[in-house]
């Protein structure tokens, strides 16, 4: 079951948007065992997009195309996916219907440009899209499918699960596949590698593992594939287990859809303890982290953004000959800083960030990627120094992962010293 991806609109040729979608759809895609062969992205023009479906559909058994279903007369994708078909249109009742629901809730009417939106090829089978206005098209020919969704990405992710997703394994029929992740923290890429030299070696040519790095962490995907659904799964255990065993423990952070903000919230949660950040240089960038995941209220208690010297003194403590006699940028301020937001605000552990995020603002004694993290409770603080580079936004995101990294051991050594 191989797939082509077609994303159309200007704003994504231009950079205005950058295509999330695609690489939503794959991991959708991935999931039920289908192969991405291709990915195109065309502007709204009625001849580029009927030339990339003809592309898409000799490569693929399946065309997903998302952008220009809405409403305004650069949404061309529907009169160019006709063309391509050599078929006419029908006006679908159903979906006017809908509008009128939708419309009438919120006391507006129906414009012309919606009503036109009613208008559908007369081989498309619709596919109810209940998160806006636009419905999905199904079309088969040939034994080919093309499936056309919206570009908003909730919209295409909703008709994704509910209704292409079930649709394409329905008519496919792919191999049984199962896909087990291993997320790791603190090594790159090549040492990972490096352990797992010999295991890649040892796979069975139903099983593949892919290395996805992000900042700071890489997570190890093992995919195993079979017409055989008991080999399949007795497979990539047995494997999966074999890979965890040759990794350090102290890299392997998590599994499948784990991030270390989810594995943090969960070991704070099971031994009951609370969480403060005191940032300076992250500029509460910690603190966002941490609450993006749902629940984080029960153990995650707030947050001192401490960015001047001043707030570092009156809020959290810091002594004024510490930051004379060492800086702000140092483990002496992180450690007090950390102290601080732990009387301040009642929690068992705090983590402290304070350096330079540049582009400017460094010394040749502290230049521009200097920073100082710190993890601690009542007991004990450990601290961190970091040098990074000089671009601003980067060093805020490694400042945020390597303070949560350090949490992480931190707690890991709780486990280990108790």
């Amino acid at each position: 079951m191989t797939v082509h991806i077609v994303t159309i609109g200007d704003e994504l040729l231009i950079g205005q948007i950058i295509d999330t979608n695609s690489a939503k759809m794959a991991q959708f895609l991935l999931e039920i065992g289908a192969k991405v062969t291709g990915k195109t992205t065309v502007g709204d023009e009625h001849d580029d997009i009927i030339g990339a479906l003809k592309i898409a559909s000799a490569s693929a058994d399946i065309v997903l195309v998302t952008g220009g279903l809405g409403p305004t007369k650069d949404d061309v994708t529907k009169k160019a996916i006709a063309d391509f078909y050599g078929t006419g249109f029908v006006f679908h009742q159903e979906t006017l219907e809908r509008l009128h629901r939708i419309l009438d809730r919120l006391g507006k009417p129906i414009t012309d440009a919606l009503r036109d939106q009613c208008w559908m090829p007369q081989n498309a089978v619709i596919l109810t899209n209940l998160m806006g206005t636009a419905p999905g098209m199904w079309f088969e020919e040939g034994g080919k499918v093309l499936v056309s969704m919206p570009g908003v990405p909730f919209e295409m992710e909703y008709l994704m699960e509910h209704e292409v997703v079930p649709r394409l394994q329905g008519r496919f029929n792919p191999l049984p596949t199962v896909h087990r992740t291993l997320f790791t923290s603190g090594e790159g890429e090549s040492t990972i590698a490096e352990y797992l030299k010999n295991f890649e070696e040892t796979l069975p040519p139903q099983a593949k593992l892919a290395y996805l790095p992000s900042i700071g962490r890489v997570r190890l995907r093992l995919t195993v594939s079979d017409v055989d659904e008991i080999f399949v799964k007795k497979t990539v255990e047995e494997k999966f287990r074999e890979m965890e065993r040759l990794l350090p423990p102290e890299i392997v952070a998590g599994y499948d859809n784990d991030t270390l903000e989810s594995v943090i919230g969960q070991t704070l949660k099971a031994k009951n303890l609370t969480l403060s950040t005191a940032e300076s240089c992250s500029g509460g960038y910690l603190a966002h982290l941490i609450t993006t995941v749902p629940g984080s209220s029960a153990y995650f208690l707030g947050s001192v953004v401490s960015y001047a010297n001043e707030v570092k003194m009156k809020q959290l403590s810091v002594s004024e000959e510490t930051l004379r006699q060492f800086g702000a940028v140092s483990g002496q301020t992180v450690q007090e800083m950390v102290a601080g937001a732990n009387r301040l605000l009642g929690t068992d552990i705090a983590v402290a960030t304070s350096g330079i995020a540049g582009p400017d603002g460094g010394t040749p004694e502290k230049p521009v990627g200097t920073v100082w993290i710190a993890v601690g409770n009542q007991h004990r603080t450990v601290t961190k120094k970091l040098k990074l580079g000089k671009d601003r936004l980067r060093n805020i995101q490694y400042t945020g992962f390597y303070a949560l990294d350090l949490l992480r051991l931190f707690l890991r050594d709780l486990d280990q010293n108790a």
